[in-house]
């Protein structure tokens, strides 16, 4: 089986974004090989950055109701919810590596779902937090 893969919440704004042009092409093919490899993962907070974005900042976006199929086509993924353990986590991250907060959250989200990759464009492509590599879905 296929190491799980955390997707980070530009990467769905990108699958979703017909006017953001070969990263929303390469954001597909990202998505349509996770969900063909059952190898996926994101967390809660990913999901709710993910509705915050696709329609309030997104132009043109999605509305509520269309925001809200496109999250619950991704409960499949069990998303992660964040824990006291995962904080402590996310703690010992900022602090180790001087990320911002929700950064930490996220890293320490896709440790504690197994992830070896984390697939965003937010971080340093190739920096590895313990085992969890950065990959960046655009290079």
């Amino acid at each position: 089986m296929t190491a799980p893969v955390f997707v980070d919440t530009n990467v769905l704004v990108y699958a979703i974004d017909l006017s953001a042009g070969d990263r929303h092409v390469a954001a597909r093919q990202w998505m349509e090989t996770l969900w063909r490899q059952r190898s996926g993962r994101l967390s809660v907070q990913v999901l709710q950055e993910f509705y915050a974005v696709v329609t309030r900042k997104l132009k043109p976006g999605l509305s509520p109701v269309e925001a809200q199929l496109e999250i619950r086509a991704f409960l499949p993924w069990s998303p992660i919810e964040i824990t006291p353990g995962i904080m402590e986590r996310a703690w010992h991250v900022e602090a180790r590596y001087q990320l911002s907060w929700w950064d930490a959250l996220i890293v320490a989200s896709a440790q504690s779902a197994g992830c070896r990759t984390l697939l965003t464009e937010d971080l340093q492509h190739g920096q590895n937090f313990d085992g969890l590599v950065v990959q960046s879905p655009f290079r």
